[in-house]
């Protein structure tokens, strides 16, 4: 999942965005580009759960 944050954004805003989408949605944070004019662009991945075996 790739998300655009404007360079406008204040940072604290930034940064509830991407811990609501790591809580709610199971992602993490995978690459961060910062932009010359101040934007960055998110690209965030599904966590993987590993599930161990009961047997």
């Amino acid at each position: 999942m790739d998300i655009f944050i404007p360079r406008d954004l204040t940072r604290e805003a930034a940064r509830q965005l991407l811990t609501e989408h790591a809580e709610y949605g199971q992602w993490e944070l995978a690459r961060v580009r910062v932009h010359p004019d101040g934007s960055r662009h998110v690209r965030l991945r599904r966590k993987v759960i590993r599930v161990r075996s009961t047997l």
